[in-house]
């Protein structure tokens, strides 16, 4: 089972991006069956929770940093996460990972994640 991220890159404060994760190679390569996450890690900070998807329902929560401005989502027929980033500030600069776990029904805690996406940069600056 792999994930990989996509999408990253630089804009401008006040930008959008959306990231890509997507899932593949296993049997249990479908992502409806895994507990999906975005964290992020900015230069000489810890990795910091974003976002996380309920396994069962599908309902996301946010961390209070990127409430309003960011959504996470998932295509089934792709099965491909999404995060829709709006309102891009400098601070949202970092690495952004997607992570996944079968055993999960939810979690914000990364230490539960067993699978992880490669990552991917964001550079929010004028």
């Amino acid at each position: 089972f792999q994930l990989q991220a996509s999408g990253g890159g630089l804009v401008q404060p006040g930008g959008s991006m959306r990231l890509s994760c997507a899932a593949s190679g296993s049997t249990f390569s479908t992502l409806d069956d895994y507990a999906i996450a975005w964290f992020r890690q900015a230069p000489g900070k810890e990795r910091e929770w974003v976002s996380s998807m309920d396994r069962r329902d599908g309902t996301t929560n946010y961390a209070r940093s990127v409430t309003g401005r960011f959504t996470m989502s998932r295509d089934k027929a792709k099965n491909t996460v999404y995060l829709q980033m709006i309102s891009l500030r400098p601070e949202d600069t970092a690495v952004y990972y997607c992570a996944a776990d079968r055993y999960l029904i939810y979690s914000s805690e990364s230490y539960e994640y067993d699978y992880w996406g490669q990552g991917t940069q964001v550079t929010v600056s004028s």
